[in-house]
């Protein structure tokens, strides 16, 4: 992409709507830098983000602690945050969706402090993550297949460890491959993205201990859309949840927001509701009979 170009459209988006942008173009280590500085201009009303769902989740950190609306450019390869408000993807129309200035009040999660918009996961995910890792590609489409490849591979050895999880003064023992805890409840869509992003909930998701068979069938759950409807998932709806791993190792991770992290030993993950501001697609008018 010519990214002089693209900046170009974006200050042409906002100026039509009476606003001004100022654009940085910086490399990946340079973003959350750049990022504090723009949150900290006294000029500066909103915060915009191009990237992809880490870049993303960064910004939104900074966004919520400011408190300034954040705004998305969907540029990375999932884009599961701009999925989940209802912006476009194509990175040409979204600046003018943008500049219309609809401010939303979406949900935010934290674990342990570590805010994420999307979900903490251990086991199976974070397993994937480190699969993939290993795998040189230099591509969107060259990430999508080193994904393929690591998703296999953890279908045919699933990990196995054991999970304490309280719920509302309720505790129970488990021995398990995976637990999500989203920002909401995931939707039917097969790229586990939140159905809503206000809804004021976790959603709590544990697959019991799974052998290669019962990885594939997750697997195909998952693809179908019927994640909850699977025999070895635990589903539940909290405000808070807290996490214990009695086995951890030194070198086991989490995912927050699909950035691989070491695994705490105790973990406590809250909502919290309407507490991050974005910018979002208007509304879709009332149907007047």
């Amino acid at each position: 992409m010519d990214l002089e170009a693209y900046v170009e459209t974006l200050r042409e988006a906002f100026s039509a709507r009476g606003h001004d942008v100022a654009c940085e173009i910086v490399a990946g280590r340079d973003v959350v830098g750049a990022l504090k500085a723009a949150s900290k201009s006294a000029n500066a009303d909103a915060i915009v983000i191009a990237g992809g769902d880490g870049s993303v989740s960064t910004a939104a950190a900074i966004a919520w602690k400011s408190g300034q609306p954040l705004g998305v450019i969907p540029a990375g390869t999932m884009n599961l945050f701009a999925r989940a408000i209802g912006l476009p993807l194509d990175v040409h129309a979204v600046p003018a969706v943008l500049a219309q200035w609809n401010v939303m009040a979406a949900d935010i999660g934290d674990a342990n402090g570590h805010p994420f918009v999307h979900q903490f996961s251990a086991g199976m995910h974070a397993r994937m993550i480190r699969l993939r890792e290993k795998i040189a590609y230099r591509s969107r489409i060259g990430k999508i297949a080193a994904n393929v490849r690591a998703s296999v591979g953890v279908l045919l050895d699933p990990p196995a460890f054991d999970l304490d999880y309280t719920v509302d003064g309720h505790a129970e023992t488990l021995h398990v491959s995976a637990i999500s805890v989203s920002n909401n409840a995931f939707g039917p869509s097969p790229m586990l993205v939140s159905e809503r992003l206000d809804g004021g909930h976790l959603g709590l998701y544990i697959a019991e201990r799974l052998d290669w068979r019962g990885a594939a069938r997750l697997a195909i759950d998952i693809f179908r859309g019927r994640l909850k409807d699977n025999i070895a998932v635990r589903s539940h709806l909290v405000q808070e949840v807290d996490l214990h791993f009695p086995r951890r190792t030194q070198t086991a991770r989490c995912v927050i927001d699909g950035e691989l992290m070491p695994l705490p030993k105790d973990i406590r993950i809250r909502i919290h509701p309407g507490a991050l501001k974005v910018l979002g697609p208007a509304p879709a008018p009332a149907f007047t009979a």
